[in-house]
């Protein structure tokens, strides 16, 4: 079998890159074939099949670039006439998108369903239902306004970065994608990273139950075998983007009247200068930020930690970062939002808090805080358990390639 996995980005961006490519990884572990679709970006890995990818609208030049990258939000003649090109000489079974609106568009669908090819689609996040993504308005607050249906509510709550004009563009193209891409009506097959994204986005586009789905938490490349002791240097530790949905300025709120406890930040994102002067302005020396950190000394962070600590303010799906912390035998701290909740069990691989509630995560780190030796091993061991019996590739490639083989049998 021969898989074409899509995606925007041909290097590491976030998690939707990190679980496309392990996913290529697996695939070719088990004697398949996989060709890439991505855009050209210049941090891009080098790849056998970048002469197929189209230009973005960072590598797009010419006088009429901003123009043709407007137009390419909607649809992207390039991606299609070079998708086209890349079936023509791979000839692949299947396609599996992780990435690709308002980038490489769903000019690829009518390409794909020309030579029969069934179209798989993971949903990392909420783009097919929301026009911002991440259910949450212009003031930083949930919202699910828009109903699956009403998304000029997307420019009324100025939902994009607190801009009118990306708002009002990302609403725009959710018409338009509806009513000419609908998904629907192109995509074969959803594999859900959680419960949470099946249940909202079958809620807001009722169409998609009729399709074949499967609920595929995302999965460790390796797992410990033994629970962890009680680390020397105990300190609890945030990675990822530092954005505003992320809670990493509540994060920092619990950490400001607990000294004792030590927090790293590892990441880099539009929030950084602010919360740097957080931090700052209220003398928080139990605070260290890192910066961006990547491979071995990632790991090792994550490895080290006493617990990671997720303070997600959006429906957070199925973070990487909390499968990367099991995967070492590090605990978690999540808040009580998306799909956090199926797979942190509060008391048993970590706690739980409401999600941006200062009172109650500063509670629950000194909860954690107060373990013994014993406690803590043994919360180290449940989450390298509950990490080989959900999280681990065995488990994830049997119901893959079962799921995929559901749509190639004659």
């Amino acid at each position: 079998m021969k898989v074409l996995l899509i995606d925007v980005y041909n290097y590491n961006k976030g998690g939707a890159e990190t679980v496309c490519f392990n996913t290529g990884k697996m695939l070719e572990e088990h004697g398949h074939e996989v060709a890439y679709f991505t855009l050209k970006w210049a941090d891009n890995n080098p790849s056998p099949y970048s002469k197929y990818f189209p230009e973005s609208k960072e590598t797009r030049r010419g006088p009429l670039k901003q123009v043709k990258n407007m137009i390419n939000y909607f649809y992207h003649f390039e991606a299609a006439r070079k998708i086209e090109q890349l079936i023509g000489d791979e000839k692949p079974d299947i396609a599996h998108i992780h990435l690709m609106w308002g980038q490489i568009t769903p000019s690829i669908f009518p390409v794909l369903k020309k030579y029969n090819i069934p179209i798989l689609f993971t949903v990392h996040d909420y783009r097919i239902v929301c026009p911002a993504y991440t259910f949450r308005n212009g003031k930083g607050q949930i919202c699910e306004e828009c109903k699956g249906k009403h998304f000029y509510k997307c420019f009324t709550n100025t939902c994009c970065k607190g801009s009118k004009l990306m708002s009002a563009v990302m609403a725009a193209e959710q018409y338009f994608r509806n009513r000419y891409f609908n998904p629907a009506k192109y995509i074969d097959g959803f594999i859900y990273v959680s419960n949470f994204a099946k249940e909202i986005q079958e809620r807001y586009m009722p169409a998609v139950k009729a399709k074949k789905n499967i609920t595929l938490y995302n999965f460790s490349t390796s797992i410990v075998e033994h629970a962890k002791e009680m680390p020397k240097d105990k300190y609890f530790l945030f990675f990822g983007r530092l954005s505003y949905e992320k809670g990493v300025k509540t994060l920092l709120e619990a950490f400001k009247d607990i000294k004792q406890c030590k927090l790293k930040v590892v990441g880099t994102g539009p929030k950084e200068d602010e919360l740097k002067e957080y931090a700052k302005n209220n003398g928080m020396h139990n605070v260290e930020f890192l910066g961006y950190k990547r491979g071995k000394e990632l790991t090792d962070l994550v490895s080290n930690a006493y617990f990671v600590v997720v303070p997600s303010e959006w429906y957070e799906n199925n973070p990487m970062t909390i499968i990367e912390a099991y995967s070492v035998g590090t605990p978690v701290i999540g808040a009580k939002i998306g799909g956090i909740p199926e797979i942190v069990v509060d008391g048993k691989t970590g706690y739980q808090f409401e999600s941006g509630n200062v009172k109650a995560l500063s509670e629950i780190i000194l909860k954690a805080d107060g373990l013994n030796d014993e406690g803590y091993k043994a919360i180290s061991g449940n989450t390298i358990k509950f990490a080989n019996e959900n999280l681990s590739k065995e488990s994830y490639w049997n119901k893959l390639i079962a799921f995929y083989d559901s749509f190639l049998r004659k």
